[in-house]
């Protein structure tokens, strides 16, 4: 099931297709974007943005927006992630939230987004974005989809903002009739912290195939439809039963991924994850602080980073704004290709020179001079 934003659903694109081609070679983007955003915030050249004309509270330091797209704006699916930008204390800040809604017939997603400590965009869209602001919006990405004819048995676990993917998904079951069975477990640290509760509720009691389980860490008192604990063998045996037929879609923390997939490993039918906690930077041998030099080929600037440091995080240092989403090695924003040198992959530990391939380079460190299209 797919979406796309055009004209025909109530979007204005003020520059039909006809006419951009007639056009493009003598409009400048920027300059149009400037003036035309004094008639509507929403209307560009072809930037994709899209207006805030929802807002609620979900959950303890945790929003919903919905949004109206702008005719730029491509297609998602359930499951997806998109990159959002705004600019926060005058500086553009982008980064990758799932879509927790299904498409419509109006055009309009919504994200839920919980407030990061130290999260300076989620902060942001937390706790000032108001109706009526504009936010740019990426194309949107991520596997963790579904058939389009699902079939057999499926089971969700989800941790803290894990829900967010797995919601979409769920509610696009449901839009569907639930023609599956369909197992849902969410942990999270308190029931205040529970996102979509009330819906998820109702949606267990409207569809018998739809089986839900709150796991709540600090609750000193649990109510029905809610259990206590970590991840456990004994708890998805408990709430599961037998995994041999299940497929499995598990989002939240990596060490939480980690241990769905290290306790479902080999039980299962298949097993799909996304982690969304960056993980700890690999130790090497030669970790102390050196330099080389890069060699950016698109801008033909030079100039030395550190090897101890990411290349996003080295470039940006020198003043540098590279184009980056989630930071987490997940959404490719950032890839680029390295013509020449050496590169370490911070979430393996390899190495690897191989000339002409592309690099994360929000997950990559330096390990010789470089040469990289940048």
């Amino acid at each position: 099931m797919t979406v796309s934003f055009s004209a025909s659903r109530g979007q204005a694109n003020v520059a039909p297709s006809a006419l951009r081609k007639v056009a493009a070679p003598f409009v400048n983007p920027g300059i149009f974007d400037f003036w035309v955003s004094k008639l509507n915030p929403a209307w560009s050249w072809d930037r994709p943005l899209a207006r805030v004309v929802d807002r609620k509270v979900e959950a303890l330091d945790t929003v919903t927006l919905v949004l109206k797209p702008n005719a730029h704006c491509g297609k998602f699916v359930p499951g997806q992630h998109i990159n959002v930008t705004a600019e926060v204390n005058g500086r553009r800040t982008t980064r990758s939230y799932s879509l927790t809604g299904i498409p419509a017939r109006n055009g309009r997603l919504s994200l839920t987004i919980k407030r990061v400590d130290k999260g300076v965009l989620s902060t942001h869209l937390c706790q000032h974005t108001q109706v009526g602001d504009v936010l740019e919006l990426g194309a949107a990405f991520g596997e963790m989809t579904l058939p389009a004819k699902p079939e057999g048995e499926w089971l969700f676990l989800a941790a803290g903002s894990g829900i967010t993917p797995l919601m979409s998904l769920t509610r696009s079951l449901a839009a569907q009739n639930m023609p599956v069975d369909l197992t849902l477990i969410y942990w999270a640290k308190t029931r205040a912290e529970l996102c979509f509760a009330r819906e998820l509720r109702a949606l267990a009691v409207q569809f018998p195939r739809f089986k839900l389980q709150f796991v709540l860490e600090k609750e000193a008192q649990l109510l029905a439809g809610e259990e206590s604990g970590l991840i456990s063998s004994e708890q998805l045996a408990r709430v599961v039963g037998n995994l041999s037929a299940k497929q499995v879609y598990a989002c939240g923390p990596t060490g939480f991924v980690d241990a769905a997939r290290s306790l479902t490993e080999g039980q299962v039918r298949s097993f799909m994850a996304e982690g969304f906690t960056p993980m700890a930077p690999i130790t090497v041998a030669d970790a102390a602080t050196a330099t080389v030099k890069v060699h950016l080929a698109a801008s033909k600037r030079d100039l030395e980073i550190p090897t101890n440091l990411s290349i996003l995080d080295a470039l940006e240092a020198q003043g540098l704004k590279p184009k980056v989403g989630c930071r987490m090695g997940v959404c490719h924003s950032c890839v680029c290709t390295r013509a020449e040198g050496t590169t370490l992959d911070m979430q393996t530990g390899e190495q690897d020179a191989q000339p002409g391939m592309d690099v994360r380079i929000c997950m990559t460190r330096a390990r010789t001079d470089l040469t990289l299209d940048l």
